[in-house]
């Protein structure tokens, strides 16, 4: 969900990773799902992607699915 809205949006991950600081490894594990980002880098996210609160939702349903 966080690549469709990042691609709408036309940012590259490399441009992503720069806006929020972190490196270009760290944006990828975001954007393919594999990590849940920390709290500071979320809000980025959210205001950088302009997400609702539905979106942010199902991003943290689909990364959290399998934790127990």
């Amino acid at each position: 969900m966080i690549k469709e809205k990042r691609k709408i949006l036309g940012y590259t991950q490399t441009q992503m990773a720069d806006l929020l600081n972190i490196s270009l490894r760290q944006y990828v594990r975001i954007d393919t799902e594999e990590d849940l980002p920390r709290r500071d880098i979320l809000k980025m996210l959210i205001k950088i992607l302009d997400l609702s609160n539905e979106e942010i939702g199902i991003y943290i349903r689909s990364i959290t699915k399998d934790v127990k």
